[in-house]
């Protein structure tokens, strides 16, 4: 089926986006793993993969509207260099992430593609629920302190 090319354009950045954030994640996931931090390490893996899903439904709906799947670009790749910073680098990409959902899910319902629609209104579910669990964590060692937070991450 032809989509439209602003559809794919948006759909491309998406993936883009997506793929940062496999990337990203992947790499703060094995920081944990080697600073010894088993519990963020399995939970920042699982996130990486959530996000590669994201990928691949990007991926599988642009093919369908029979458009170019970019996988070759990413976008700046931030690594936080302690735990707390990268909850921050994390937060601040799924909030981007957010805006761009909610501004592609406008431009879906405008171009009357309610199958894209769809698509993104399951992924930005997720995505709030990612912020939001960075948002706790943040709060968590706000309230404890970085030291008491992170001798909880220690399996």
């Amino acid at each position: 089926m032809k989509g439209n090319a602003k559809i794919i354009d948006t759909l491309n950045a998406l993936l883009r986006e997506e793929l940062t954030a496999v990337n990203q994640y992947f790499v703060h996931g094995e920081m944990c793993d080697n600073w010894g931090y088993e519990k963020l390490h399995k939970h920042i893996e699982k996130r990486s993969i959530e996000e590669m899903k994201h990928a691949e439904k990007l991926i599988k709906r642009i093919l369908y509207l029979d458009g170019k799947p970019i996988v070759s670009e990413l976008n700046k790749i931030t690594i936080g260099a302690t735990i707390e910073d990268q909850f921050k680098k994390d937060l601040d990409a799924e909030e981007s992430a957010v805006r761009m959902y909610n501004d592609a899910i406008k431009l879906s319902t405008e171009l009357l593609d309610g199958g894209t629609k769809e698509l993104l209104d399951s992924i930005i579910l997720d995505e709030e629920n990612h912020a939001d669990w960075l948002e706790a964590q943040l709060s968590q060692i706000d309230q404890m302190g970085v030291q008491n937070y992170l001798a909880g991450q220690i399996a």
